[in-house]
């Protein structure tokens, strides 16, 4: 199972160059075991985190299915439906999309609230092949007969748990009930509450089911640490780290894209050296930056999950979480990258309120208590004494407020971008 190749899939050629352009080559647990069933039209429960690939393992099957398709798209019509719980998730997801379906020329909507509902009209006027989307918008699309789904042939649930924790439910079952019942339906659910598996019972005929179980175990060696502080701190927090000497070579993992990229800024205005990799950066620079770090040119490497899939360096001394994956698999995947070959390392996890679950969570699943160490200026009494909230609102939390703060950092840096490019006579 391990040997398998993405090449092994029979996709189109568009495909295989798609996916070979994103530098992947070995497809995840969660792809091996649910693209086969998929590319035979099989309905599909997937038990699997964030993290996974999961979105890879629907989105390939799917478009290698439409990639063979005359484009007759009725008016208002969509061909496939991808439900998932919010915006970011949204956005996400239709990234993947365009990254590989490069070359098939697909028509693709995304609904979502929060923004204005006009430009989702017209890029649903002319029918789609794929159709993203929030349960609450596209409720709101569908009372206002702006789309129609009487033609899906294919229906993914994305985080159905988290649909579930979120109220979405209710709204599903409307959804549901103006599919066509001739169609493939795939959910995937990290978790399978008793409302999830009567819901995957009610809409899936005969599926297959596939389980990634997060590994329970982290290497032996590795010194795993919490330090609580508030996000408003972390920067600081991760300075006054990296100044000391015994943090030789540092892997720093962030939760996006964007926060490794600040990340990177904060560190390179401070004389750190350091590079960032995240799904953005070409293969060849995201191979120069794991380069660098290997022979010693830069301290820290910051990267997102995805892009340190294979990453394999030996001697990191540290890992910090300078974001807690929201997914137990995750966080024992990233201190992996320390205590390789027999060698020692420390895996340090910066944690705010919204992100004790998460620590909870992992804690559960690694089977030991993660000490916390208070012996650093950045301490937070707030965060010690904060009750725990559900994992769900959690997440919610954090991404609303990541959003913010992404939305505040673009504002700013136009701002300060063209103060810079202008000049006074």
């Amino acid at each position: 199972m391990t040997n398998k190749l993405f090449t092994d899939f029979p996709f189109v050629p568009e495909i295989q160059n798609a996916i070979k352009k994103t530098g992947y080559e070995t497809p995840t647990p969660i792809q091996i075991q649910a693209i086969p069933y998929l590319l035979d039209n099989r309905d599909l429960i997937g038990c699997a985190q964030t993290g996974t690939g999961k979105t890879a393992a629907f989105a390939l099957p799917l478009l290698n299915k439409l990639a063979g398709r005359k484009k007759n798209m009725a008016t208002k019509n969509a061909q496939s439906l991808i439900l998932t719980p919010t915006r970011e998730l949204a956005v996400q997801i239709a990234e993947n999309f365009k990254e590989y379906g490069l070359g098939l020329n697909l028509r693709m909507a995304l609904a979502y609230g929060g923004v204005a509902i006009g430009p989702q009209i017209r890029s649903l006027h002319d029918g789609v092949e794929v159709l993203i989307a929030t349960p609450g918008r596209l409720l709101d699309l569908m009372q206002q007969n702006k789309v129609s789904l009487k033609f899906v042939e294919t229906f993914i649930l994305d985080e159905a748990d988290r649909m579930l924790d979120m109220g979405f439910i209710n709204d599903i079952k409307k959804i549901i009930s103006n599919l066509p019942r001739t169609r493939q339906t795939i959910l995937f659910s990290a978790t399978m509450p008793k409302e999830i598996e009567a819901l995957a019972n009610s809409m899936l005929i005969n599926p297959v089911r596939v389980d990634v179980a997060p590994p329970a175990t982290t290497a032996e060696k590795v010194e795993q640490i919490v330090m609580l502080v508030e996000t408003a701190h972390k920067r600081d927090l991760l300075r006054h780290l990296l100044g000391k000497p015994e943090f030789k070579r540092v892997i720093v993992f962030t939760r996006t894209k964007h926060g490794a990229n600040r990340v990177a800024e904060v560190l390179n205005k401070n004389k750190i050296s350091c590079d960032a990799i995240h799904g953005n950066k070409s293969q060849n620079a995201r191979l120069r930056s794991i380069e660098n770090l290997k022979a010693g040119k830069i301290q820290v490497l910051i990267a997102t999950d995805v892009a340190a899939r294979g990453i394999d360096i030996d001697n990191i001394t540290h890992v910090i979480n300078y974001d807690i994956p929201n997914v137990a698999e995750s966080y024992v995947h990233r201190i992996g990258r320390t205590a390789r070959a027999g060698t020692e390392g420390i895996a340090i996890s910066f944690c705010d309120v919204e992100e004790k679950s998460f620590i909870f969570d992992i804690e559960k699943t690694i089977k030991m208590k993660i000490p916390v160490d208070k012996k650093h200026p950045y301490h937070s009494v707030k965060v010690e004494q904060a009750p725990l909230i559900s994992k769900g609102k959690a997440k919610a939390q954090i991404e609303r407020t990541t959003n913010e703060r992404h939305n505040k950092y673009r504002k700013l840096r136009k701002v300060f971008g063209s103060a810079k490019g202008s000049t006074r006579k």
